[in-house]
């Protein structure tokens, strides 16, 4: 089903083939928000480095001026636990991430293997909307030395179509991510991909830092434009790349490195971003350190 026939679809109750509980979703996510409206602050759930049980480590993000927390799925938690840690903190979980797309990637040569993570992610829509999330990170493709960029660029798209069905029947949104997966390298690329497969809950999980290795935030942010459904934030040097080491780019505070986050901040509201949230993807810590982040995440908000 393409773009404009989901979307009348989702605006005709009689007639339609999506069922009721997908509909609602859909006009939940049609409905206009302001994208002025502060950015809500998100963490992943493997940042919290306390010994604590669950509702306690709810209650310190929270204490914490955090608004959310994101998960890996499938999960390992039982999902009435999160939602009794949720109600007694009102915090919320926006989005998760299915943990199988880089061990089985959706674009493998083998369909079993794509097989496997399909399921997986189906599994992943299902959970977030339990949760009363929205939307599901996932890795669209990766190429190596043993797939090419044609390859993983005809499975990826492949297996994302497989999973409409899916996303239909849940009304959960699925954000495809940048990394580093020698795939979809440019946001001029990463916008065809998305309008190739033309389904308005299919989108794309924009990390800020992770782009700083071959490009500009602001550039992704401009030609993806409403595409962007949700944000991941974290930091990135090139100085400390070229000078130490790939991977010791990320080796920097939130609100240092080569992100202009002014900028940044100024592109999504041009856009204008409505994805309401801010999720931070960082090493994490105790109290201490997931308290500094938060300070940070309010610097960056502000601007």
């Amino acid at each position: 089903m393409n773009r404009k026939h989901f979307i009348k679809s989702a605006a005709v109750m009689t007639g339609a083939a999506l069922s009721g509980s997908t509909l609602q979703a859909a006009g939940r996510l049609f409905a206009p928000t302001d994208a002025t409206d502060k950015l809500k602050k998100g963490l992943g759930f493997s940042m919290i480095k306390e010994d604590l049980s669950l509702l306690d480590k709810f209650k310190l993000v929270k204490d914490l001026g955090y608004d959310g927390i994101e998960f890996n799925t499938p999960l390992d938690l039982d999902i009435s636990d999160i939602l009794k840690a949720c109600q007694a903190t009102d915090l919320r979980v926006p989005s998760v991430v299915n943990k199988d797309h880089w061990s089985k990637p959706l674009s493998d040569p083998d369909a079993a293997v794509r097989k496997h993570t399909i399921d997986s992610v189906a599994l992943s829509l299902q959970e977030v909307k339990e949760l009363g999330g929205d939307t599901v990170l996932v890795v669209p493709g990766v190429v190596n030395d043993k797939v090419s960029y044609q390859t993983a660029y005809k499975n990826a798209l492949d297996s994302i179509r497989q999973l409409i069905p899916h996303v239909e029947k849940t009304g959960v949104k699925i954000g495809l991510e940048n990394v580093w997966n020698n795939f979809i390298l440019s946001p001029v690329e990463a916008a065809a991909f998305l309008d190739e497969i033309d389904h308005p809950l299919i989108g794309w999980y924009f990390d800020i830092g992770n782009i700083l290795r071959y490009g500009w935030p602001e550039h992704w942010i401009e030609t993806l434009n409403t595409r962007i459904v949700k944000l991941h934030a974290k930091a990135f040097s090139r100085a400390k790349m070229n000078d130490e080491g790939l991977w010791k780019g990320f080796e920097v505070e939130l609100t240092e490195g080569d992100i202009d986050w002014a900028k940044v901040m100024q592109s999504l509201r041009d856009v204008p971003y409505k994805g309401e949230w801010l999720t931070v993807e960082l090493g994490g810590g105790d109290r201490q350190a997931l308290a500094k982040i938060s300070q940070q995440m309010d610097h960056i908000l502000a601007l």
